[in-house]
Order: C-alpha cells, then structure tokens, then sequence
C-alpha cells in the first residue's frame, strides 16, 4: 500500500468531495494520508478530517509565507501538537520565492516551529524555496537533527538533499518529478536511497503526469511512485513498501 506523506485535502477543491477523495485512495492503493496545515485558523478543519478518519492523520504549523492570522508562538504550537491525531510540526521553513523585502518575519517563524518541535519531540514538514542555504543552516543551527522530519515536494538540489540526509531527514518527491523539464529532479530522484525518502501529492496542487494541470488528489501518489520506480528501475510494489515503512517510521505517532 502507498502513503500520500503530505496532502491539503481540507481545502475546498477536495474537501467539497471528501467522500469521493478517500475511496478514490482506496480504489488506488493509497492506504494513509497526511493532512498538512497550513494556517492555525484552518487548523480546526484539518483536525476534523483526521478525527473523523482513522487513515488520516494531521500537522499543526503555519506556512512560511502566511503573512496574515495568528502569528504562532512556541508554546501555542506546543499545545496544539497534543492532540492525539497531530503527527507533526509544519508544515514551516522558508520562501524567498513569493515574497520579498526583510523576511526576518520568516525565519524567526522557522526557528519557532523547530523548537516546538523538539520541545513535543515530533519531526518537522519543511518547505524551501529559493531559500536552502538558509533552512539548512537554520535546520543546523536550531538542532534540528534531533527531532528530524521531511524535507517536503523537494525540488533543490543533490547537495541539498544530501545536507537534509545529514540532519536525518527524509526527501519527498512530488509530482513534480513525473514532469518531462525536470530532468535535474530526475537526477536527485535516483541518487536519494529508497530508505531515505517519501511520496506524496501536495494535493490539490501539483498532479502528476498524466493528470498535469488539473485538480490533484491523494490517489494520484501512485504515479510519483510509478515514476520513482522507472527511475531506480524498481517495482511499484518495492517504492511503495519502503515509501510506506519509511512513513510510519517517522511518524511515530501515526497508527
């Protein structure tokens, strides 16, 4: 069975079919999903999917570039990752990309959720973007090694992924990776060991190929995983069993 490490399906282009979502994950092998947040005012949605479906678990964090809402605070994050559906901190990190200016704002934040983190003792969602020399060096210098987490729809490059390996997180491929351009993702793709990596959709953004340009949804982790298997010339079946252990490894809450 396949995991989808990372999905919004609280979002209104998924949430309005919900029912439809999850027995498509069902009809595709698809057997758990992570509800990521990204905002602490939605976070009440998230929770309620995770609650209400044993197969799905939930993150408390708040977007790196959520500039608006409740501004989390180490110990408001603290709290919320105790209910017992939480499985993580995030998702956080840095984008340099959609934002400008002095972005303090930013890695202050970033550091905030890597202590929360470590304070509760559960691994971190991490997003980059224009940003990797920062987050790695924020990620070293907040210790971040000690709780260690995912560095999530990587599309950095194979010194990255290796530097994030050395802080013992795992990389997620994305769909992104089924994409013709990304020939230099392909490359990381290949070099990442399969002990050492993710799947997910980042859903409803980013489908895959052959669904590129439409609504994506967790089913849609299959071809991620068909993708990665063409590329380490492996089964679907051998991406999808260490994909998933790699899953329920890290997040140890999850059950």
């Amino acid at each position: 069975m396949l995991v989808d490490s990372h999905c919004h399906i609280n979002f209104p282009e998924l949430s309005a079919n919900l029912a439809g979502v999850l027995d498509a994950m069902g009809a595709n092998g698809v057997s758990h999903a992570l509800c990521v947040s990204v905002t602490l005012e939605a976070l009440p949605d998230v929770l309620a999917i995770a609650e209400n479906h044993s197969n799905v678990f939930a993150s408390v964090g708040v977007h790196p570039d959520t500039s608006e809402g409740e501004e989390p605070t180490l110990e408001r994050l603290v709290e919320l990752a105790r209910h017992p559906r939480v499985i993580a901190i995030g998702e956080t990190g840095l984008d340099y990309y959609r934002l400008t200016g002095d972005l303090e704002w930013q890695r202050s934040r970033f550091r905030t959720h890597i202590r929360a983190a470590r304070d509760c003792g559960k691994p971190l969602i991490i997003h980059t973007r224009d940003a990797a020399e920062d987050t790695i060096r924020i990620m070293r210098e907040e210790k971040a090694a000690d709780v260690g987490g995912v560095m999530h729809c990587f599309t950095e490059t194979a010194a990255v992924a290796h530097a994030a390996m050395e802080l013992d997180f795992l990389i997620s491929f994305s769909g992104i990776v089924t994409f013709k351009n990304a020939l230099a993702l392909k490359d990381v793709a290949r070099g990442v060991p399969l002990d050492r990596m993710l799947i997910e959709t980042d859903s409803p953004y980013l489908a895959p190929v052959p669904y590129r340009g439409k609504t994506n949804q967790p089913a849609y982790v299959r071809f991620v995983g068909e993708e990665i298997g063409r590329l380490k010339d492996v089964s679907l079946e051998t991406v999808a069993e260490a994909t998933t252990a790699n899953f329920f490894r890290l997040f140890r809450g999850a059950s």
